[in-house]
């Protein structure tokens, strides 16, 4: 069984909020003692069954969402029930995703790259081959006026980085609201979370839009495609392969969003241009 509370993750309450800000004393440019508030890091293994698959940086707040969903954007696993539990030991700092199967990562020996990204910022050689194109048959639009106003909601709520910055958030949306909100110290590591919390809580990705503070790059679009989301949204911009790698997968990715202002790079059908 897969034991999480329920819940927790759709609020960032001040409770967690301040569970996860340390302090520390610094000087100001008045030469004056303050409290600086900051997020902390903490190293996290991550098992599938008996092999370590992958040592990263994180807060460590929803260990079992990031290790489910790191497993399942990488394609090792493909359904829900495919696992059999999940535990996280904290006193270890190890979260271990038991299958009720052996996995492909498990029987052979899979090819590493190193990317861009930060902390989870690994795909592994093979994954390009499991991929598929979001379905030309989803034709799902969404108002110009319904993402401005997400992204206006998703900028004031609660969030660690409002508290302490240096912080990445994901934020999966439908059509007219935020239905989660991940934070971490490297922007993989909260799309992960987020693909966690749909592969557990079996949400449908269909109809819903991705909200990422990090830059596009290719991973990202890989990490989106796999989630099967068919709009991906930044305030940052893109790689060249990024916008490469969205137009071959059919996926709608809009990226410098601030303001009245964004750049849409593919599949722009999918936006419908309201007043």
């Amino acid at each position: 069984m897969i034991k999480l509370k329920k819940n927790l993750y759709k609020v960032n309450s001040e409770k967690r909020l301040l569970s996860l800000v340390a302090e520390v004393k610094g000087f100001n440019e008045q030469n004056k003692y303050e409290n600086i508030k900051l997020v902390d890091e903490k190293i996290l293994a991550i098992y599938l069954n008996s092999q370590e698959v992958l040592t990263a940086m994180t807060i460590c707040d929803y260990p079992e969402y990031l290790a489910a969903g790191f497993l399942h954007n990488q394609n090792i696993l493909k359904k829900l029930d495919e696992i059999e539990s999940i535990d996280y030991d904290e006193e270890l700092s190890a979260v271990v995703v038991r299958t009720k199967e052996e996995t492909l990562f498990e029987q052979k020996n899979i090819k590493r790259i190193k990317t861009s990204g930060c902390a989870l910022g690994t795909i592994f050689g093979d994954m390009f081959n499991k991929l598929t194109p979001i379905p030309k048959t989803n034709r799902t639009q969404f108002k110009l006026s319904h993402i401005r106003q997400l992204v206006k909601e998703i900028n004031m709520a609660p969030s660690l980085y409002l508290e302490a910055g240096a912080i990445h958030g994901s934020v999966l949306c439908s059509s007219s609201k935020p239905l989660v909100y991940m934070e971490d110290v490297g922007r993989h590591n909260a799309v992960d979370k987020v693909s966690g919390w749909m592969l557990i809580e079996k949400i449908e990705p269909e109809d819903k839009i991705l909200y990422t503070t990090g830059r596009l790059t290719s991973e990202m679009v890989l990490k989106a495609v796999s989630m099967k989301i068919p709009v991906l949204v930044s305030r940052s911009g893109f790689t060249r392969l990024a916008v490469d790698l969205a137009k071959q997968f059919n996926l709608t990715m809009v990226g410098r969003f601030k303001g009245k202002r964004f750049s849409c790079v593919s599949r722009k059908t999918r936006i419908l241009f309201d007043k």
